[in-house]
């Protein structure tokens, strides 16, 4: 009879650390935090991290100790899209782009257009496209909705109660992620887009357009922002 081979031993992961003094155990959290942040390709939520340290944990003062020793770095841990994050720092954006290190992926290039209805959606989600047309004061093509959805950057909301039940639609966590944003109520003041007119053109005039540019902190065609960077992906003229 053949002899059994012996189960290999599952470590038991221990996230209170009690045998360590205070000072080595919270070093030990930092790290762990740091390492699973580090590896995520997404935001990672507040309730995946609390399972990797103690009760009695403070995870909001761990997170702050990791953001200080980060200080000096050219990257930090924002929170956005519901979940904590690494960006790059805006002052090495040159530094990256000469070097060529990384390809643009921050996000989508978006006309004029798409950025206004983008732009929309945000702030009267759910709307329905027939709404995004009056708003505009010009009808929005399926095209331009389809090109969002594509970007992952709106989904289908629920169906709006008016004759034919039309569809809605809503920013999704990507758009949350892409602008830097960590939930929707971090959006720019919505009465300030609408006194400069911004939210009821569909193709802004180039003055208006600078203005919403800047609201939503997008940066120019020619200062494209790269992966992880603090500001927003540029638009196509």
């Amino acid at each position: 009879m053949g002899r059994k081979r012996a189960a290999a031993a599952t470590p038991h992961f221990d996230p209170e650390l009690d045998g360590l003094p205070a000072e080595l155990r919270w070093r030990e959290w930092m790290t762990r935090v740091e390492a699973v942040i580090f590896a995520a390709p997404e935001p990672v939520p507040r309730e995946v991290l609390s399972r990797l340290v103690g009760s009695d944990c403070r995870l909001d003062d761990l997170i702050a100790d990791i953001r200080g020793e980060l200080a000096p770095r050219p990257y930090d841990l924002l929170f956005v899209a519901g979940g904590w994050t690494f960006r790059t720092r805006t002052s090495v954006a040159d530094a990256i782009r000469v070097a060529e290190a990384v390809p643009n992926t921050a996000g989508p290039d978006l006309t004029p257009t798409e950025v206004t209805v983008l732009a929309i959606i945000a702030y009267r989600q759910p709307i329905t496209r027939a709404e995004l047309s009056r708003s505009c004061g010009s009808e929005i093509g399926r095209e331009v909705i389809g090109r969002l959805r594509s970007e992952g950057l709106i989904g289908a909301g629920p169906r709006a109660p008016e004759p034919g039940a039309p569809l809605t639609y809503v920013t999704t966590d990507r758009f949350l992620s892409v602008f830097n944003l960590a939930t929707i109520r971090d959006l720019p003041d919505i009465e300030a887009l609408e006194e400069m007119g911004l939210l009821t053109r569909a193709v802004p005039d180039p003055t208006a357009q600078v203005a919403l540019d800047a609201m939503l902190g997008i940066a120019p065609d020619d200062e494209a922002p790269l992966p992880g960077e603090f500001s927003v992906p540029g638009i196509d003229e």
